[in-house]
């Protein structure tokens, strides 16, 4: 038994070394001996490769919007573990990871001395989130999202009121595959019988795959850009304004705090969602909770403004698809200014298109190392880059520092890259921060 929160986070962490282990029976395994938990709530399940994490959240403020209790489960965390299970956007206790992994743990130890071999980090955390929403917090509805891929994730497990798949980009190509259709493969895993799938995907060959096995589900399928739309996008200073059409309605002027135009798709997926469950007895979910709940959720680390003066942001633009969305944003709203951009990344992304992509609009680039056991050394990103003015970087913490403070106030700063160097960045920036503009 643990006796302390930071004693139940080690040892979940200690299983990273485990890596990523695709399957269900493990799953399948634990939650038996837990009177299958997975069964006992309402949930939603989303996938896709990116806007996972922001269509979780738009579509839980929604929820919130109408007077509905909503847990989540996501990854990875930005700010502090807990976060990766929530209720109403705020993390559980660090004794409810405490008592959880108490539960948990036994099994896990148990599961070790089968042919199956012990579960996974992503594994154990889900398992804990299951329990807690059956048993510890029961909610009106959980919203779950797919850590990796779809078909064989430890969340594939549930039965849920409808499925959502964002857009499909080339994202761990070694473990779903190396073409769109692959990755859609796997993705599309998620597909139930005969339940609702609400999808993003922009790719041809992905979205065939798609629409595939949505057939072969029997499962209602509605498509981005076919059944419903985004039109009239509009960005404003602090997001964007749109419009949603379908069947001949509309919603005009649709706000959101999130920056950038995929995250009007993001949120299209979500209302169109919402507007489902509405028809389904979910009738709190009217036009004034989307409107509120739109312009009310915020999700950190998507094109996140830290401060103004001097302007840093902050993207977790972790593979090609990200990078592309945030190098446009960029160039749309700072045409004329000069960014310099803090890059780290996992090795197993395609580091040379998003360094390529980078060269070609920061003035400065520096490529640092971070601890994470799949993360690249700043000397190999180094080599990627073709930038003429390039630094690879070991202390990212003493450079921020530097960088921050000598930030010439015409320029801009934005760190980007993998989700695990975001979540180590943004606390520590917050941090000294305040240290730091008092200094200049």
């Amino acid at each position: 038994m643990f006796t302390t929160y930071q004693e139940a986070l080690n040892w979940i962490h200690a299983r990273l070394k485990l890596g990523i282990k695709p399957g269900l029976k493990r799953m399948e395994w634990m939650m038996e001996r837990l009177d299958n938990p997975q069964t006992k709530m309402k949930t939603v399940h989303i996938g896709g490769t990116n806007g996972k994490g922001s269509t979780v959240t738009f579509l839980r403020s929604i929820l919130q919007a109408g007077g509905y209790s909503v847990g989540t489960f996501t990854s990875p965390y930005i700010e502090q573990f807990n976060e990766r299970i929530s209720v109403n956007g705020k993390p559980i206790s660090d004794q409810e990871i405490l008592d959880l992994t108490n539960i948990i743990r036994p099994l896990a130890d148990e599961l070790e001395n089968t042919e199956l071999g012990g579960p996974t980090e992503f594994e154990v955390i889900t398992a804990m989130s299951f329990y807690f929403f059956a048993h510890i917090q029961q909610t009106d509805i959980v919203l779950y999202e797919v850590g990796l891929g779809g078909r064989f994730d430890s969340t594939n497990i549930i039965n849920p009121l409808v499925s959502i798949i964002t857009n499909i980009g080339l994202d761990h190509v070694k473990i779903l595959g190396d073409t769109y259709e692959e990755i859609a493969f796997e993705k599309a895993g998620i597909i139930k019988p005969s339940t609702p799938i609400f999808t993003g995907a922009k790719h041809p060959g992905a979205f065939h795959v798609i629409k595939e096995q949505a057939m072969k589900q029997q499962a209602p399928l509605y498509h981005l850009g076919d059944d419903f739309m985004v039109t009239q996008h509009e960005s404003k200073p602090r997001g964007e304004m749109f419009t949603l059409h379908w069947d001949g309605k509309m919603l005009e002027q649709l706000e959101i705090s999130m920056i950038g135009q995929h995250q009007t798709e993001n949120a299209a997926l979500a209302v169109y969602a919402a507007l489902y469950l509405q028809k389904t007895g979910w009738s709190n979910l009217t036009e004034r909770t989307i409107r509120e709940g739109l312009k009310t959720a915020f999700w950190p680390g998507r094109f996140e403004v830290l401060s103004q003066q001097p302007l840093i942001i902050i993207d977790g633009a972790h593979n090609n698809e990200g990078i592309t969305a945030l190098v446009n944003e960029l160039t749309t709203r700072f045409p004329h200014q000069s960014i310099d951009i803090v890059f780290a990344a996992l090795r197993d992304k395609p580091l040379n298109k998003m360094i390529a992509r980078l060269d070609k609009i920061a003035s400065h680039l520096a490529f640092v190392s971070f601890d994470y056991p799949r993360a690249a050394k700043a000397q190999e990103l180094l080599e990627i880059s073709q930038s003429p003015d390039k630094v690879a970087v070991e202390d990212w913490q003493s450079y921020l520092l530097e960088e921050i403070q000598q930030l010439p106030k015409e320029r801009i700063l934005v760190i980007t890259g993998s989700l695990y160097f975001i979540s180590q960045v943004k606390p520590f920036i917050c941090k000294n921060l305040k240290n730091i503009t008092t200094s200049l």
